[in-house]
């Protein structure tokens, strides 16, 4: 990622943080229609939890995309243990798709072709060390 992406992404960040709670729910929404085999694996989930949890750990990874030293490790601990819970490399597609998705209704206007690229860019390196971290789990 580049500089400039990095502050698009973290400054975009900031508009969602006071809809966060709605930016979940419209996220595991648009997850569960897009891939109905995501479902299951949050059958016994508090989904309001798990929308804060995911929105923590979305803040975690934006505020520290300046230090990737910190935050790839983290990513790939997460994804090891994402593996006992059933996920699987297909599902970082669509878990993707549905973040940008989820992004362009939350910021609307504000999510320019520069912002979208920055966060495909950010999720992209997020979910290559992933996936390489859970293939060699």
């Amino acid at each position: 990622m580049t500089p400039d992406q990095v502050t698009l992404v973290q400054n975009s960040f900031r508009q969602v943080i006071p809809i966060k709670d709605q930016a979940a729910a419209l996220f595991y929404g648009r997850l569960f229609e897009t891939d109905p085999t995501a479902r299951p694996l949050f059958a016994r989930t508090d989904m309001a939890e798990q929308g804060a949890k995911l929105m923590t750990t979305i803040g975690f990874v934006v505020a520290g995309l300046k230090r990737p030293e910190e935050v790839v490790p983290a990513a790939q601990a997460l994804a090891r243990r994402h593996i006992a819970y059933g996920v699987t490399e297909a599902q970082y597609a669509t878990v993707g798709a549905a973040l940008l998705w989820t992004l362009g209704q939350g910021l609307g206007a504000a999510f320019t072709p520069e912002v979208e690229a920055a966060w495909a860019a950010a999720y992209t390196l997020l979910a290559g060390a992933m996936i390489a971290a859970a293939a060699g789990a």
